[in-house]
């Protein structure tokens, strides 16, 4: 099983934050390759890009998982059926202002061997969990 590892912090040709790596999840989910610790379409910067862009979850998951496109593809995809593509500036902010909770980055640092670490942002903490738990893996 696949643990992702494309950041949330990563942009496409679109310009839209986290979208590479919900691709990529969404894509390793629809070949039964996800790790299992990883939602294909979760409820926070998943959902957040959804509802911001204005792609409707079903029919998003439906078209990656149907089609298996490339990234380009997908993002092309993206642009035809996106009502709210000009949300990306503000989804890009949310994004990138998005804290974790005290109990959460803490959790995340003691896991990583960082205890007490002045890491706040989810893009970085969730980069050091990714990277952690992949390393922690059994690579065949």
């Amino acid at each position: 099983m696949i643990i992702p590892t494309i950041s949330s912090g990563t942009k496409g040709p679109l310009g839209a934050l986290h979208m590479p790596r919900f691709w990529q999840k969404v894509s390793l989910d629809a070949v039964g390759k996800l790790h299992s610790d990883y939602p294909a379409c979760g409820a926070g910067y998943d959902q957040m890009m959804l509802d911001a862009l204005g792609l409707d979850k079903e029919a998003t998951l439906a078209y990656i998982k149907g089609n298996k496109p490339t990234y380009v593809q997908f993002e092309a995809w993206v642009k035809d059926n996106a009502t709210n593509l000009g949300g990306i500036d503000g989804w890009n902010a949310a994004c990138a202002g998005y804290n974790h909770d005290d109990a959460t980055r803490e959790s995340i640092l003691s896991t990583v061997g960082l205890p007490g670490a002045d890491i706040k942002d989810a893009i970085n903490l969730n980069n050091l969990e990714d990277w952690h738990d992949f390393h922690g893996q059994e690579i065949a």
